[in-house]
């Protein structure tokens, strides 16, 4: 960004002549997006690609969009990444101060509800479609949306952000129930690499996380490790 502005204040340099779209200074920061999430009988697959922009510029192309709010939890983040960062600290320290007064680990649905709670209450102000999934010992594995509005809704299946625009036919016709974690991490990778090639926003890399009662695995694909069939 620096030196956007050196260019900026450069003697003689007239920005008006410029297209605006040159100068990403101004834009907010957005994670654009694609995730996908999936149940499966132990747990849940979660993926996301790693591309924030602002506007046209490419911001970081190895964003971490699935953040951890409890070590069993994790949130993916969609819309403005201000937005999205501030509202997961507050849930996170939300329900420290929860499992601390109650004396037992927080639910997937009290993380889902702590977040509906707060997209609801300013659904005004902020732009944030969230996917929250985890495992807890009463439950087991589960996917809850909570998209831009403040909704709250649990589904075997989801997907969100721009990317998702060029998903659902795919979703519909390759997902099934009951699916092994194999099939779902197949599916989850597939998913994103298609989003990745169609959506201008999204882009770089497929970050996955597979969350079950043993804990979490996280795994990666670079942008030339993705599966892409011409």
């Amino acid at each position: 960004m620096a030196t956007i502005a050196s260019l900026q204040n450069f003697p003689g340099f007239s920005k008006e002549s410029c297209p605006q779209d040159w100068f990403p200074g101004s834009e907010e920061v957005s994670t654009g997006t694609t995730l996908v999430a999936v149940e499966f009988a132990d747990g849940v697959v979660i993926g996301a690609d790693s591309r924030t922009s602002m506007g046209t510029w490419v911001a970081n192309r190895v964003t971490d969009k699935l953040t951890p709010v409890t070590d069993s939890i994790f949130c993916c983040r969609s819309g403005s990444a201000a937005d999205t960062q501030a509202i997961t600290d507050v849930v996170k320290y939300k329900l420290n101060f929860a499992e601390i007064e109650q004396g037992r680990p927080a639910s997937v649905r009290d993380a889902a509800m702590a977040f509906k709670e707060i997209c609801y209450e300013y659904r005004d102000s902020l732009m944030a479609g969230l996917i929250v999934a985890g495992y807890d010992k009463s439950t087991g594995g589960q996917v809850w949306c909570v998209p831009i509005g403040g909704m709250a809704v649990r589904q075997p299946m989801c997907i969100g952000g721009s990317g998702s625009t060029y998903l659902y036919g795919m979703m519909d016709h390759m997902y099934k129930e009951n699916m092994s974690k194999k099939e779902c991490e197949n599916l989850v990778l597939q998913a994103v690499t298609q989003a990745i090639r169609r959506d201008g926003s999204s882009g770089g890399c497929c970050r996955m996380a597979i969350i079950t009662k043993d804990g979490v695995e996280r795994k990666l694909w670079l942008n030339n490790e993705l599966p892409i069939k011409y």
